[in-house]
């Protein structure tokens, strides 16, 4: 291009700005030159509501190793806990829905920074004869090479690879996100699973005692005291109430069973033979917590909206690059020729090139409402942002509160069993003596099944809270980090942060499938005691470092 043209193509572009910066949706030359020759607002972020502290703060117990969250359900000691969130790791087919629409959206960034460069480029061929109304036919004979380049003056284009690439991080955001609610949902439906076995455990343990009991009475009927067929009535009522309480606990072991076979990625199996049985898990006094702030950078779902509105942000200088001329390169060279021996000749050679725009005069104010929409779009994704870190923080406050106050309920709760455990000992012993009848014994029997079962369900509570409390954190996806599953608990790993352009995203491994039985199945852990296999890493297709 001369130099002429390009001072005309740069006076040009100059003039589209000074003119179009007095309306009230444009960009002014000082923004168009400080925004990198860009239209539209540059994104920062939007500032989010944190707290400077949690509430139960000056708790000591909420002090722990920080890398403790990264891996968190080992605090559990539990091998078949770690096992079972290894299996789902590998197997879980919502966290290979987002593996996938993690690859679906490095193809559309490729697609963008393709984009950037000449946007048509296309051979061509054809033969022609032309002729008709008197005049002789001809032939034509024509192939060659066409070019067409939009240029990016106003950051159109770049604003599409920036809006992509925040894409991406949303994307990757989101499989974080399946990976901490996967984890959390294992290791609920697992304490789910232990609790319950221990309430059954507790009934069973109170049904013998009222066999026992009711043998005594049915003795002695049959002996001959008739006054005791009330209490003989009595007794074997409130050991059917006890017996009725075992299958609607089965109920609901059965039911996490299920829930938890959707988490491994396989049909619903028994899986009694896998867990067996087993105490409900303990869990540690304290917890990591950090500051409220940690929320912005490691909670999964925060970063994915945090991305989301900057990817919209750019969505408003796309829109208002439509305001402004197109700018285009266009070229053409090839070979014409009337004969085909004549199509390869230098004298057949031809060509042409040169810039255009074209400018969208008439719009009927459609442009300025498109940006006007795309500014009120992203003005609501950053307030679901501040929203997400406003649940986050009250998550994080329900779960910890739960995990501190059902340890003192727990104790309390303990307490109250074992001391209604001697009560009904002395109640049998006085109801054989003849001290009490048979109501005084039958009221605290029943008050120690009660008893017995809420502690149970407090001790699980423990556990639940302190799951709630790692979920809500954003506990667990640096586990996909490195190479070995395992070292995603190291120092080294905790200390990586939540980097948003350079965590590897795993392929997740295909079902474990059954040959005999021809459908996909549970493994069997290792004897005896599974312990947490390695989770390789596999990266996907463009993984960015």
């Amino acid at each position: 291009m001369s130099r002429m043209p390009r001072q005309g193509l740069a006076a040009l572009v100059m003039f589209s700005v000074l003119i179009l910066s007095q309306g009230g949706c444009c960009t002014n030359l000082r923004e168009y030159v400080r925004n990198g020759f860009k239209v539209g607002p540059n994104y920062s972020p939007a500032p989010a509501p944190v707290a400077d502290h949690w509430i139960d703060i000056a708790d000591l117990r909420n002090q722990a190793d920080p890398a403790t969250i990264c891996r968190w359900w080992a605090v559990f000691n539990d091998p078949k806990l770690d096992y079972l969130v290894n299996c789902a790791y590998h197997q879980n087919l919502s966290l290979k829905e987002a593996c996938f629409r993690v690859l679906q959206s490095r193809a559309l960034l490729a697609i963008a920074r393709g984009e950037l460069f000449p946007q048509q480029q296309t051979g061509f061929g054809d033969y022609r004869r032309v002729g008709g109304a008197g005049a002789p036919f001809v032939n034509s004979w024509d192939y060659g090479f066409r070019l067409q380049w939009e240029l990016d003056v106003w950051g159109r284009l770049r604003r599409a690879v920036a809006a992509a690439d925040a894409n991406l991080d949303a994307s990757v955001a989101d499989y974080d996100n399946v990976l901490v609610t996967l984890v959390g949902d294992v290791a609920t439906n697992y304490v789910r699973i232990r609790t319950d076995q221990q309430r059954i455990k507790l009934l069973q343990a109170n049904v013998e005692i009222q066999r026992e009991v009711l043998a005594y009475i049915d003795k002695r009927f049959r002996a001959g005291y008739r006054q005791t067929a009330l209490d003989w009535n009595q007794a074997l009522s409130n050991l059917r109430q006890t017996e009725a309480g075992i299958p609607l606990l089965e109920i609901d072991v059965r039911q996490a069973q299920d829930a938890l076979c959707v988490l491994l990625g396989t049909p619903a199996v028994d899986l009694q033979g896998m867990l067996g049985e087993g105490a409900i898990p303990t869990s540690p006094p304290e917890v990591a917590l950090g500051i409220p702030a940690d929320l912005l950078r490691r909670r999964p779902d925060v970063r994915r909206a945090e991305r989301l509105a900057a990817a919209q942000a750019e969505e408003i200088g796309i829109a208002q690059a439509d305001l402004y001329p197109f700018f285009t390169i266009n070229g053409t060279m090839g070979y014409s020729a009337s004969n085909f021996r004549d199509l390869f000749k230098s004298s057949a050679f031809n060509g042409s090139v040169g810039p255009s725009f074209q400018w969208n005069l008439l719009n009927y104010g459609r442009i300025v409402n498109n940006v006007r929409f795309q500014d009120a779009r992203f003005q609501e994704l950053v307030a679901a942002y501040q929203n997400t870190v406003l649940r986050a923080d009250s998550e994080v406050e329900d779960g910890l509160v739960t995990f501190l106050q059902s340890q003192r309920r727990t104790r309390l709760l303990d307490e109250g069993a074992g001391a209604a455990g001697k009560a009904v000992e002395t109640a049998i012993a006085r109801y054989k003596q003849g001290v009490d009848n048979f109501t005084v014994y039958a009221l605290i029997e029943q008050n120690l099944v009660t008893q017995q079962d809420a502690a149970a369900q407090a001790r699980g509570q423990i556990a639940q809270g302190l799951i709630a409390t790692y979920r809500a954190l954003g506990g667990g996806w640096e586990f996909r980090l490195s190479g070995d599953a395992a070292a995603a608990g190291t120092p080294e790993a905790a200390t990586q942060g939540a980097p948003a352009r350079s965590e590897q995203v795993p392929m997740p491994l295909p079902p474990v499938t059954d040959p005999s039985a021809g459908k996909e199945s549970v493994p069997s852990p290792p004897s005896p005691a599974p312990p947490a296999p390695a989770a390789p890493t596999m990266p996907l297709p463009g993984d960015r470092r």
